[in-house]
């Protein structure tokens, strides 16, 4: 695994194979960002010529290597284009520096040693700026070979250090944020490795094990109730969607009773975070288009977003108290499989019309939400690769976010600190009748067979199961938690690991209010 650190030292003596740079596109070609004035007075001026020989423009995500020519002891320097030049002279955004610190490791795969100047792109190396390099230095270096045997074979490894270069006056500063950045980017690491993990290797009771495993090494408290327990508690939406499979699912519950504990002040907890965490979705017997199956090992993101923010928050000692839940089931058309027009009862008695077997999600998440709100925490926020609906609205790349306002602002607020993309949607009252059922509390999907607005009917049916002046957001990263297409930036291919930065900053956000 690539490790990273902080370093105050002279470039020209040292021990790495490789050294990053930064440009910028300015309007008379590539311009160099700051930390490079050494490299350039080494190589007597020849940087500019280099960059120009190997037709660097300074775009965003580019990539030029040239040789170094023993100006200094590492090899080759590789340029990495931020994008536009900041306006006035301003800093570069921090996601376009963790992009640009992706690309170049990705770039510099078969690599041992890199060092990176891109901290200081800006002048001075700010805790930000060096945080977010970090970043995206080792999640540029992911790689997934677990299940790979010979098609291993020349592949080249990924980056095996990176040093993130800084002055002197700032190293300690530096040190504590790529502290940081490493448990940032484990984290994300992680959750790319489960979504990523063939769905044939993670059956419910198989994720709810590594939760324990994980949740245990760092200090959580974890429970997991099984198909028994789930039964004895009344959570008929996990039992219902979980019905028609072989493997039974689980409802893992992890928390962080924060360092303030020690001291008796935990109290109610600051935040409740709930994933779904459905390990196939083939949509039961509402069966989905094979093509639509191929990427549905990812239908768990949001419970490993979860798993993987629980971890970090123990790891970073958050103080206040932080309590994770993952529903995890698998979607599955069998004789047993639950029936469209089927009523199921979820925790807490609301009774359920299911029209539709592929809507899923939001019936194990309301009998998540509905546990986790009886623990009374201040905010509750929940993941899921939700709908179809939310990459027909907003792409790929960009997260839904709806909910009540100050849960929506807190959650935007950690997006934009971090660099994830979401978008506040708004929840218009005149979408939930259409949830009205004939024969039971709810309905799973619009009873008048409309597809308007589905991924904010989705937010109206979970809203159903928070009481009202409960802070509550829910995001909806069905697009965003997988590329389908080719890596970019620190975003490699298949699993992305969305939103985990997010949730992480939120956990922060909330230890600190």
């Amino acid at each position: 695994m690539t490790s990273a650190a902080a370093a105050a030292t002279a470039l020209k003596p040292l021990d790495v194979d490789a050294v990053v740079i930064g440009t910028a596109a300015g309007d008379d070609g590539p311009v160099a960002l700051g930390g490079v004035a050494e490299l350039d007075a080494a190589r007597g001026g020849r940087r500019a010529r280099g960059r120009a020989d190997g037709g660097a423009t300074g775009r965003a995500g580019e990539v030029v290597r040239f040789a170094t020519l023993g100006a200094i002891q590492a090899g080759s320097v590789v340029a990495v284009g931020v994008g536009p030049l900041p306006a006035g002279g301003g800093p570069v955004e921090h996601e376009a520096l963790r992009r640009a610190a992706g690309a170049a490791t990705r770039a510099l795969a078969g690599t041992a040693r890199v060092a990176t100047t891109l901290a200081l792109a800006g002048g001075a190396a700010t805790p930000e700026a060096t945080r977010a390099v970090a970043e995206g230095s080792l999640l540029g270096a992911y790689s997934f070979d677990a299940f790979r045997t010979t098609s291993a074979k020349g592949r080249p490894a990924p980056v095996e250090q990176v040093v993130v270069l800084v002055d002197e006056a700032d190293l300690a500063t530096a040190a504590d944020a790529v502290e940081h950045a490493v448990v940032v980017a484990d984290a994300v690491r992680l959750v790319r490795d489960l979504v990523n993990t063939p769905p044939g290797h993670l059956p419910p009771a198989r994720l709810a094990e590594i939760a324990e495993q994980e949740g245990g090494a760092v200090g959580l408290l974890v429970e997991v109730l099984d198909e028994k327990e789930l039964a004895d508690g009344g959570y008929g939406g996990l039992l219902g969607v979980g019905q028609g499979s072989v493997n039974p699912p689980r409802l893992v519950r992890l928390e962080w009773p924060g360092t303030a504990a020690a001291d008796g002040e935990a109290g109610e907890p600051a935040l409740a975070l709930v994933g779904k965490g459905i390990t196939f979705d083939s949509g039961g017997l509402s069966l989905k288009p094979p093509a639509s199956m191929e990427w549905m090992k990812t239908d768990m993101a949001g419970a490993a977003a979860v798993l993987a923010t629980m971890v970090a928050a123990a790891r970073l000692r958050l103080p206040a108290r932080v309590v994770g839940w993952l529903a995890c089931a698998e979607n599955m058309p069998s004789g047993t499989a639950i029936r469209p027009s089927d009523v199921l009862t979820l925790r807490g008695g609301t009774r359920v019309e299911v029209l539709n077997t592929d809507a899923e999600g939001r019936l194990v998440l309301g009998d998540a939400l509905v546990r986790a709100m009886e623990e009374s925490p201040a905010m509750i926020v929940d993941v899921a690769t939700l709908t179809g609906a939310q990459i027909v609205a907003l792409g790929q790349r960009t997260a839904g976010l709806l909910g009540r306002d100050a849960a929506v602002d807190a959650v935007a607020t950690a997006a934009k600190a971090t660099g994830e993309a979401v978008w506040p949607m708004p929840m218009p009252p005149e979408l939930r009748k259409v949830l009205d059922s004939t024969v039971a509390d709810l309905a799973n999907v619009p009873t008048n067979g409309s597809r308007d607005g589905g991924m904010i009917v989705a937010g109206h049916f979970l809203a159903a199961f928070v009481p009202d002046g409960v802070a509550w957001a829910h995001l909806d990263i069905a697009g965003p938690s997988w590329n389908g297409g080719e890596p970019y930036g620190h975003t490699p291919k298949a699993g992305t690991g969305v939103i985990t930065r997010t949730l992480i900053q939120l956990a922060e956000d909330r230890a600190s209010a």
